[in-house]
């Protein structure tokens, strides 16, 4: 089970890393004109970058207090904390019409539940 969940904290954190750098260092405007990035047309430029800088510490904070040792509960903390903002882009890709992204905003809420699940549960990170 602990190999299923580095696997499932992995792919997470990937996603919040590929998911920061872009709302972080790309352009609103260019977001808004790629096919999901509908959404930025009506955010703030402030809350594009926060929500980039969010994802980049969640990638961190997935991945760090296991390579360092320190605060293992950081981890499914984070994971608990992607639930939320997945919820939050599942409500606004529903409000857009766009159900592949519900979808697949979806599939992560998921694996991030599983991920703070085991970790708080029975398999947690241990420093």
């Amino acid at each position: 089970m602990n190999v299923v969940l580095w696997i499932a904290t992995g792919l997470l954190a990937v996603v919040a890393l590929v998911g920061g750098l872009t709302k972080t260092f790309i352009p609103k405007e260019r977001l808004a004109a790629q096919h999901g990035g509908e959404w930025t047309a009506d955010a703030s430029v402030g809350f594009v970058k926060t929500l980039g800088v969010l994802e980049l510490l969640a990638a961190a904070g997935l991945i760090l207090p296991a390579v360092v040792g320190v605060a293992p509960v950081l981890a499914p903390v984070t994971a608990a904390c992607w639930v939320v903002l997945m919820v939050g882009a599942m409500i606004t890709h529903g409000r857009l019409g766009q159900p592949a992204f519900v979808a697949l905003t979806g599939v992560y809420l998921v694996v991030a539940a599983f991920v703070a699940w085991g970790r708080f549960g029975d398999y947690p990170l241990v420093s």
